[in-house]
């Protein structure tokens, strides 16, 4: 019997994957995607092109970013392929999170946040923000892909409890984030500096933040040390390199927590007074916390779009032409 050709093999080859794609959870398919949120000159770019290995200065992102990168997974073998967006203007474009995360992307998604440590007073309100919005967004498109396929829905939502051990004692209270969470907290190197009672209460409430969501949590800064450590788990989500089972938990050090390893009862209560607790009237573990954390660092009130300059006004982006008919258009 005449063995196949080259042309029936390599057929016989895709259609394989091509199967393969369609019956799995959407792990294995190659493709995966890693969306940077956060604080406005928090570092994203910064990190996505240690990520990718490229030495180039990081220009500020005007709205919604693209770009990729690739691995080599083996001789002969196709490369995984990552994608990366990040969202700029902090908490002044909320509206954009619903561009990248799809149906169709959501099975291969992460969720990168990346808080400036060196803003205090501008932590909660932009990461509650940022997650609130994520969380919303997200949730829509799992109740979408349901009706197109409950059985990948109803995967996804048993898949957010995969780093979560089966017998840990806080898994009737957390609130696992719907798809992969990773926190950042950068400027490590200004936050070390800060008193030691400042550091202590933004420590344990990120600590309880990332665990109440089922999250990574870790610092970095300019360190190249630092930022190997960010990038290893980085990769870990865009390409599926194995996941660090390292943990720092000192208040003095930068923290390095993997999802799943961290505790209530090791982060311990808010750190407020027990005489004052029963002035802080709360709904839930999340607002007292919150409470907490605002005594010490109330938020500013200013308006975050007053910071968002128009590309559209920017010199380097001038085109006579269209910008005569725009003039024309605006009289």
């Amino acid at each position: 019997m005449p063995s196949d050709t080259l042309w029936e093999i390599a057929k016989a080859e895709v259609e394989k994957r091509g199967s393969n794609g369609s019956e799995s959870d959407g792990v294995e398919i190659g493709e995966k995607s890693v969306f940077f949120i956060g604080s406005k000159n928090g570092g994203k770019t910064t990190i996505i092109l240690r990520c990718l290995d490229r030495d180039e200065p990081p220009k500020p992102t005007l709205a919604l970013e693209y770009t990729y990168g690739r691995k080599a997974k083996g001789h002969n073998i196709p490369k995984d392929i990552a994608h990366f967006w990040e969202l700029g203007g902090g908490t002044s474009l909320l509206d954009l999170i619903s561009i990248p995360i799809t149906s169709d992307t959501l099975r291969t998604f992460s969720i990168v946040l990346v808080l400036d440590l060196s803003k205090p007073n501008d932590l909660w309100p932009t990461m509650e923000n940022l997650l609130q919005a994520t969380k919303s967004h997200v949730n829509k498109v799992i109740m979408k892909l349901g009706k197109k396929n409950s059985k990948a829905s109803s995967e996804m939502r048993q898949k957010i409890w995969s780093n979560m051990q089966k017998d840990h004692p806080d898994r009737e209270i957390i609130d696992p984030f719907p798809i992969p969470l990773v926190i950042i907290g950068s400027k490590y190197d200004i936050f070390q500096d800060f008193d030691s009672e400042k550091r202590k209460v933004i420590c344990k409430t990120l600590r309880f933040v990332a665990h109440y969501y089922g999250a990574s949590l870790m610092f970095t800064s300019k360190s190249e040390a630092l930022l190997l450590k960010i990038r290893g788990v980085i990769n870990q989500l865009a390409f599926g390199i194995d996941k660090s089972k390292s943990i720092c938990v000192d208040q003095n050090k930068p923290l390095f927590i993997t999802a799943g390893l961290d505790s209530l009862s090791q982060i311990g209560s808010p750190p407020v007074p027990d005489n004052d607790i029963g002035k802080l009237h709360a709904r839930s573990p999340m607002e007292l916390w919150k409470k907490v954390y605002e005594r010490l660092f109330p938020p500013k009130n200013t308006n975050t779009l007053k910071d968002i300059k128009d590309p559209a006004r920017d010199p380097q982006y001038a085109e006579s032409e269209v910008d005569e008919m725009r003039i024309q258009k605006d009289q």
